[in-house]
C-alpha cells in the first residue's frame, strides 16, 4: 500500500454525539421483572434475534443510525447465505432496534424488553451510560445475556463483566501512540480546547497525564461546550496566545473541523491531536484537507492496509449511496455481529451466553475474511476486541497510516 493516498473529495458529514458515562439505571430491574416472557414470532426456533438499543433520535441519531446499519448489514449477509449452520439446522437472524435516546434510564428498559419479549440473548448498546446501567442484570436469572458494548471507554471493563464483549479499542490505549506522534512531528507545548461532556472530561484526563509523562507541557484548559457552542474563535485565541505546538481538540466530527478552521485562520501552523469521537474522514467535508495537515487520529477504514476493506466499503455505498462514509461505527459493529455468529455456530447454540462467550475467541481467529472488513485477529483476556487498528497523520493534504507503536 502506498505510504500516502490521495483522499477521496465527495462527503456527506454525519454528525456524532459523544458517549455519555453516567450513573447505571439498576433500580428498575426489579420493577421490569415482571415483564412478559411470551415467545413471539421473532423467538421462532428457526430465527435468532440480535437486539439493539441505541440512539434513533435527538442529536446522537445518526452515530446510532450508523451502528444500527452496520449491524444489518451483518444480519443481511448472514441472511443472504442461508443462515448460521446451529448443528445442522439453518437459523436465521433478525435485528430488534429500540431507540433509547442516549438515555441509560431507557436503555435498561428496552434490553429487558429486547430480552424478555423478543429473546435476544446477544444486546449490542452503543454508549457506556447504557452498559452500566445494563451490566447491573445482564448476568443474573435465566434470561441473562451478552452485551455487545460499542464503546472505547475502558470503565466499562471495570465490573469484569463475564458476559461483554468490548468491540472497538479501549481510548486509553490511544494516548502513547498519539502523543509520540504529535510531539515528533509538532512539538511538546499541547495547547487545549477538549469538550466538556463527561467521555471529553476523562479522555483530557488521562491524555494530559500521558503527554506530561513523555516530557511535554500542558498549557491552560480553554474547554468548551462542542454541542452548543457555534463560534471557536475565542477558545482559540485564548489557546493560541500560549504559542502551543500542537493543538488537542474533539467532541462530534462537525464542531471539531470548525476549531480546525478557527485555528488556521488565526494562523496556528502547528498539529493537531483528536480524540477518538471526532473522524477525520468526516471533517474533511467541512474544511480542506490541507488545513488538518499535522492531524494525528484514526485512520479512515478506506487507507486499512486491508485486502478485506475495499469490497465492504462498496457494500456499504452500494446500499446506502455513494457518498456515505463507512466510518468505525458500521465496520467495526459488523464484524462484531460476525464475530457472536461464528460464536454461536461453534458453541452449536444461540440460546446459551456462556457457550457464546465461551468461543469468542476461536470464532474471531477462523472469521472468513469477507466477514472481516478490520481484520479482526482475536480478543484479548477482557474480551475486547483486537483488530489491525491503526492511526493515522495527516501530511500535505494526505492520509499517512501509522501503526500503533
Amino acid at each position: 500500500m502506498k505510504a500516502m493516498i490521495d483522499k477521496r473529495r465527495t462527503r456527506r458529514e454525519t454528525l456524532l454525539a459523544g458517549a455519555r458515562s453516567v450513573a447505571g439505571a439498576l433500580a428498575l430491574v426489579a420493577a421490569l421483572s415482571g415483564l412478559s416472557t411470551a415467545v413471539t414470532p421473532a423467538m421462532a426456533a428457526d430465527t435468532a434475534v440480535i437486539g439493539y438499543s441505541g440512539p434513533l433520535s435527538g442529536g446522537a441519531a445518526l452515530y446510532g443510525r450508523n451502528v444500527q446499519r452496520g449491524m444489518q448489514m451483518a444480519i443481511d449477509d448472514v441472511n443472504k447465505a442461508g443462515g448460521m449452520d446451529i448443528k445442522g439446522e439453518k437459523v436465521m437472524l433478525e435485528l430488534a432496534s429500540l431507540d433509547d435516546r442516549y438515555l441509560p434510564n431507557e436503555t435498561a428498559v428496552n434490553t429487558q424488553r429486547l430480552v424478555y419479549q423478543n429473546g435476544a440473548r446477544i444486546v449490542l448498546i452503543p454508549h457506556s451510560g447504557g452498559i452500566l446501567a445494563a451490566q447491573g442484570f445482564n448476568t443474573k436469572g435465566p434470561q441473562s445475556f451478552i452485551i455487545a458494548a460499542y464503546t472505547s471507554e475502558p470503565a466499562i471493563l471495570n465490573q469484569k463483566n463475564p458476559l461483554q464483549m468490548m468491540i472497538p479499542p479501549r481510548y486509553n490505549a490511544l494516548f502513547e501512540p498519539y502523543a509520540k506522534a504529535a510531539m515528533e512531528r509538532s512539538g511538546k507545548r499541547l495547547g487545549m480546547i477538549p469538550g466538556t461532556h463527561a467521555y471529553a472530561k476523562e479522555w483530557t484526563k488521562g491524555f494530559s497525564a500521558k503527554w506530561k509523562e513523555l516530557g511535554g507541557e500542558v498549557l491552560t484548559d480553554n474547554a468548551v461546550d462542542y454541542r452548543t457552542t457555534t463560534d471557536f474563535s475565542s477558545a482559540v485565541a485564548k489557546a493560541l496566545s500560549e504559542k502551543p505546538d500542537v493543538l488537542f481538540i474533539g467532541g462530534p466530527s462537525q464542531p471539531t473541523a470548525l476549531i480546525v478552521q478557527a485555528a488556521r485562520e488565526q494562523g496556528f501552523k502547528g498539529g493537531f491531536v483528536i480524540m477518538d469521537q471526532a473522524k477525520p474522514e468526516e471533517m474533511d467535508n467541512i474544511v480542506p484537507i490541507e488545513m488538518m495537515n499535522g492531524l494525528v487520529g484514526n485512520l479512515p477504514l478506506e487507507y486499512y492496509p486491508s485486502k478485506n476493506a475495499p469490497a465492504f466499503i462498496k457494500k456499504y455505498q452500494d446500499t446506502f449511496g455513494a457518498n456515505e462514509e463507512a466510518v468505525a461505527e458500521i465496520g467495526l459493529p459488523y464484524t462484531a455481529i460476525m464475530v457472536f455468529v461464528r460464536a454461536m455456530e461453534l458453541a452449536g447454540t444461540t440460546e446459551d451466553p456462556q457457550a457464546i462467550m465461551a468461543k469468542l475467541a476461536e470464532a474471531s481467529a477462523t472469521l472468513p475474511p469477507e466477514r472481516n472488513p478490520y481484520e479482526l485477529t482475536g480478543v484479548d483476556d477482557d474480551n475486547n476486541m483486537a483488530s489491525s487498528f491503526q492511526m493515522t497523520v495527516v501530511e500535505n493534504g494526505k492520509y499517512v497510516p501509522l501503526p500503533f507503536k
